[in-house]
């Protein structure tokens, strides 16, 4: 995981919540925690990392994540084991 990445997992489980994280530093975070990410309908993300599995909407046509993505992120990843 680079600085880059850590940033964005500081900025998932920053309280308050951050709304301003680009969903693609999120996927390049994933990415680096060995997830699995394949393409969904429309704009879905179906995304596998430590046996959790979810489902989440590409923001658009803005390109960061709103406060409920956040929060389902941040509980995804607690949920996969990922701690802070």
């Amino acid at each position: 995981m680079n600085s880059k990445q850590e940033k964005t997992l500081t900025e998932i489980f920053k309280i308050p919540i951050q709304v301003n994280i680009p969903w693609n530093d999120i996927e390049s975070l994933l990415v680096s925690l060995g997830a699995e990410i394949s393409e969904g309908n429309g704009s879905r993300v179906r995304i596998k990392l430590n046996g959790e599995r979810a489902v989440f909407h590409r923001p658009h046509p803005q390109k960061e994540t709103d406060k409920g993505a956040v929060v389902s992120m941040r509980r995804f990843l607690e949920n996969a084991g990922v701690k802070l």
